[in-house]
């Protein structure tokens, strides 16, 4: 009977081993693939303060809980599903897919640099892109509703860089790491998103009732950092949009046969960190940025004549033919 006992207990042991080592792998896989999309997570956590602009303090964290709210909806019940149907029924998609993306992100970074630059010209795109209708649903409402639009696009592209990445077959396992990767992402940008905007909150909170001399002061510090800190933040986001985008195309395009801009641009990162040996593997990935950036950035610039001419006219026609 004893014997029996520790056999079982030790077959229980070698599952709960094997467990924790699928846990593990699961883990470091969704840990890889989260890193892998980190260009479309920063947009993500720059671009979703702006929503709560205008609105009084109290309402700040519903509105940022009903976006993560409908970010999980998202990534779980929509694009999950999808992102793993498509890796058993047509994994060739994925690729193409990556590369729409890419040019979305390409697209939106160089259109708010171009906004920046030219912002009267920049004006007239986006109204000719969708002219204004009037929206029945509370602001509040209807910019919820619009966040976890440009969510759903975002989210998309993370779920679609993430599955790229997984290098396991067992289809239960990918759809375990996707999950992960999805919750965890969801978390780390609506918790950062919302400690960001009630930081300045936080900060009048310190000056005003700070016991010590030193947290008044850090208080007074942090509201008068933060305005700075949200426009160094959405230039991150941008930057990371175009460079992301950029790469992601290339990489596409090596995918279908044209390898030698690819091949190029890995050239140029092993003389950046050849050059620079203290920081080697820094410098090969700013040279990797860098030119992915500039790629993005040319190729954005060229999709906005074509979302203005093409694009949009034929989005109005097909929403008139629509019932």
């Amino acid at each position: 009977m004893s014997v029996g006992l520790l056999a079982l207990l030790d077959d229980v042991a070698a599952l709960a081993k094997v467990a924790a080592a699928s846990l593990d792998d699961i883990a470091g896989q969704a840990t890889k693939a989260g890193l892998k999309a980190a260009g479309a997570v920063v947009d993500d956590a720059a671009v979703t303060p702006r929503y709560v602009d205008g609105f009084s303090a109290d309402r700040e964290l519903p509105i940022v809980g009903k976006i993560a709210w409908g970010s999980i909806r998202n990534k779980l019940l929509f694009l999950l599903p999808a992102a793993l149907i498509l890796s058993l029924v047509a994994p060739w998609v994925i690729t193409p897919v990556l590369m729409l993306g890419g040019a979305y992100l390409s697209y939106e970074g160089a259109e708010k640099v171009f906004h920046a630059m030219r912002p009267h010209e920049a004006e007239g795109h986006e109204e000719g892109l969708e002219p204004e209708v009037r929206d029945t649903r509370s602001e509040e409402d209807a910019r919820v509703a619009g966040a976890i639009q440009t969510d759903f696009i975002l989210s998309a592209e993370i779920m679609t860089i993430a599955l790229a990445a997984i290098t396991v077959d067992n289809f239960w396992t990918r759809a375990a790491i996707l999950a992960l990767v999805g919750v965890g992402i969801t978390a780390l940008v609506y918790g950062a998103v919302a400690l960001l905007v009630k930081a300045d909150d936080f900060g009048v909170l310190l000056a005003r009732q700070g016991r010590l001399d030193l947290t008044r002061a850090f208080g007074r510090l942090l509201v008068r950092a933060m305005p700075g800190f949200m426009s160094a933040l959405g230039i991150i986001g941008t930057a990371a949009m175009i460079w992301v985008g950029g790469g992601i195309i290339l990489h596409g395009l090596a995918g279908f046969g044209l390898a030698a801009p690819e091949h190029w641009i890995e050239s140029a990162a092993e003389w950046a960190a050849h050059t620079l040996p203290a920081i080697g593997g820094f410098a090969g990935w700013a040279m990797t940025a860098f030119i992915d950036g500039i790629f993005g950035l040319i190729f954005g610039l060229l999709m906005i004549p074509l979302a203005g001419y093409v694009v949009a006219p034929l989005w109005r026609m097909a929403r008139r033919l629509l019932p």
